[in-house]
């Protein structure tokens, strides 16, 4: 079995002004998305809003600069993520399927063994 990571992209200005009857239909889906997958999910949290997010960038002399915000400038940003195991790409990918992202997608990218 390998390890995934499925990344989740939300754009935060939709959730910000979404009724109360959305936002609870996405966390709704994703009580459903832990009961369905439970036997796969090895963790997984939410994040802070991304004006909570700190980037430290490092140039080429390896000075590195710490600033507030997140690292790109998008309109979608990361917001939340489940650790995932399957037999393969293909379940990784029938699960990640499954995932509430509204006004975004997800991203799912093996997690290379240590």
């Amino acid at each position: 079995m390998a390890q995934y990571l499925i990344l989740i992209y939300n754009n935060e200005a939709q959730l910000a002004t979404a009724s109360a009857a959305v936002t609870d239909e996405m966390h709704r889906g994703h009580q459903h998305f832990a009961q369905a997958n439970g036997q796969a999910l090895r963790g997984g949290a939410r994040l802070a809003d991304s004006d909570a997010a700190t980037t430290i960038r490092t140039d080429e002399a390896g000075v590195q600069t710490v600033a507030d915000g997140m690292f790109p400038e998008t309109k979608e940003v990361l917001a939340g993520y489940y650790v995932i195991e399957a037999a393969d790409l293909d379940e990784a990918i029938a699960i990640a399927r499954q995932v509430p992202a509204v006004g975004g997608g997800v991203e799912l990218r093996p997690i290379v063994p240590s």
